[in-house]
């Protein structure tokens, strides 16, 4: 990461509440084309999530926390504040003297950008300014939540127009929290109703919803200079596996995560 920092632009993008096996079913089928053609083998790495609901996984993420590979480590992190006694940070890792990833690249002359998604990064409670408050520049409006059927296309508007206003000298580390596979999102499948409620096959429509425009989020992002790229789930959610819906629970359908790095070279989703 030390040869990425300062000579790439940066892109991190949480596919907020993303099922690592809805995920790789997906894919796997060619439902994803535009996300699978971007994976490494084409496939997911299967990780788990540093934490179990959004705030706490991102607020880890922030930290240099990424969603950890599932297998008996230690894992050399990508990124890591300095502090002694670290068994993940290791030769390849950007290592800074700041408490948050955010302020770590911002001192290495990174714009820092928040596009907010769910309701911790809407800035309208206090709780809701922290996550956004650490970058510095954030936007979040209520089409981009996640009662929007359209927030994903509304996302990618901004951030188009976000790197379009940045001057071309200038990094940009661009963090994007996608909000269309959280609840409630039937409306991403044809002939579901709010009555029946989501599932897993509306969580699935909400992806392929996704994948659809995630080329232009791309493209974008790549637009300026070579990107490394991000893109993971935060945690995952319960459709009534052993009795659970939802998150913030110890369940291995919120653990288990979908995770991706990979560089986007200019005119690459062109």
């Amino acid at each position: 990461m030390n040869a990425i920092v300062g000579s790439h632009d940066l892109l991190l993008v949480t596919l907020d509440t993303l099922r690592y096996d809805v995920a790789v079913e997906l894919a796997e089928s060619g439902r994803t084309p535009h996300l699978a053609r971007h994976l490494p083998g084409g496939v997911w790495e299967r990780r788990h999530a540093p934490g179990s609901f959004t705030y706490a996984s991102h607020q880890a993420m922030f930290a240099g926390f990424l969603p950890t590979p599932a297998a008996p480590g230690p894992h050399p992190r990508l990124f890591a504040a300095r502090f002694a006694g670290s068994e993940s940070t290791a030769d390849g890792t950007f290592v800074h003297d700041e408490p948050d990833l955010l302020a770590g690249l911002a001192r290495a002359g990174y714009r820092t950008v928040c596009i907010g998604g769910v309701g911790f990064f809407n800035g309208c409670p206090p709780l809701g300014a922290v996550l956004p408050g650490m970058f510095q520049e954030s936007h979040w409006e209520p089409g981009f939540g996640v009662t929007s059927p359209t927030s994903f296309e509304n996302q990618v508007a901004r951030a188009e127009q976000v790197v379009a206003e940045l001057p071309r000298d200038e990094r940009l580390f661009l963090f994007v929290n996608v909000s269309a596979l959280h609840q409630p999102n039937w409306f991403h499948l044809a002939g579901a109703s709010a009555e029946a409620g989501d599932s897993r096959a509306t969580h699935a429509a909400a992806l392929e919803y996704v994948d659809r425009h995630i080329g232009r989020l791309f493209a974008a992002a790549s637009s300026r200079r070579s990107c490394f790229a991000i893109v993971c789930s935060d945690h995952g959610t319960a459709y009534g596996e052993d009795g659970y819906t939802g998150h913030r629970i110890g369940h291995e359908a919120v653990w288990t995560v979908p995770y991706a790095h990979f560089i986007l070279d200019p005119e690459a989703d062109r």
